[in-house]
């Protein structure tokens, strides 16, 4: 079990090296861990009638991603994508196998995670930007930038806690996206809000991507993935089958699903 990180020097010959490479990964989860028994269940069988024991949500899962590369990750839901996400992120450690991140990551993943209720929208842009690395002064020099992105100027004192959810999103998209890491980890995140934030958010990404950063993208919308990625990576069942061409891993996607629907 092994996860490393290491943020390469800048400057001298461009490392062609992967920025990310996993290698036989694999986490493994308990079914159930916190479901209480059914008083039914207590009264006639004193035990739970849901499957037991542990299951893997990824499994033997290897691959490489170069600098300045955008893979869309695949599959349908359970299939181990956000897992995989969070193992890249740091936030999970797999049982088997190694990931190495060779640079700093953005995670896109849960937006307002490292936000606090009771704090104001102003308290909270310091606090989570400060947590992902940023000096008080780095955040002030781009503070008016995030607040007018989120649209939130005119509650900037206000507890983050009485925020909308589509306004606690705008808020922690606007923070991680002005971050500096070379790394952007997006999942399902363009899926909220209103009309006119997806576009802000589109363009937003597509600026960061022309900026040579490495985007690891998971969606069901082939459009946004056609939009942003040109490499695949199809997962099942926490498996890779499909490692190569977009629009290839989409087909061999959609193909699997209508036989599963014929079923």
């Amino acid at each position: 079990m092994t996860v490393q990180s290491s943020t390469q020097a800048s400057g001298g010959a461009q490392d062609v090296r992967p920025v990310i490479e996993a290698r036989d990964l694999g986490i493994e989860f308990i079914r159930n861990r916190k479901r209480r028994l059914s008083l039914r269940e207590m009264l006639f069988t004193g035990r739970s009638s849901s499957p037991q024991g542990t299951f893997w949500a990824l499994k033997g899962v290897s691959f490489d991603v170069r600098p300045g590369e955008a893979v869309g990750l695949i599959g349908a839901n359970g299939c181990g994508k956000s897992t995989l996400l969070r193992l890249i992120a740091g936030v999970m450690l797999p049982d088997t196998g190694s990931v190495e991140v060779r640079q700093g990551v953005a995670p896109l993943i849960e937006l307002t995670g490292g936000f606090l209720g009771d704090l104001t929208a102003r308290d909270n842009i310091y606090l989570t930007a400060g947590l992902h690395g940023l000096s008080r002064e780095q955040v002030e020099e781009r503070f008016d930038e995030i607040v007018d992105f989120a649209e939130v100027r005119d509650r900037l004192d206000t507890p983050f806690r009485h925020y909308s959810s589509g306004m606690q999103v705008r808020l922690g998209f606007a923070v991680v996206t002005t971050l500096d890491e070379p790394i952007i980890l997006v999942d399902e995140v363009l899926a909220v809000g209103d009309r006119a934030f997806r576009q802000k958010c589109y363009k937003r990404m597509e600026e960061l991507i022309g900026h040579g950063r490495t985007l690891l993208f998971v969606s069901h919308s082939e459009n946004d993935l056609k939009r942003f990625c040109n490499r695949g990576i199809y997962l099942r069942h926490g498996e890779v089958v499909a490692d190569g061409d977009l629009e290839a891993s989409f087909k061999a996607y959609v193909k699997d699903s209508d036989k599963g629907s014929q079923k």
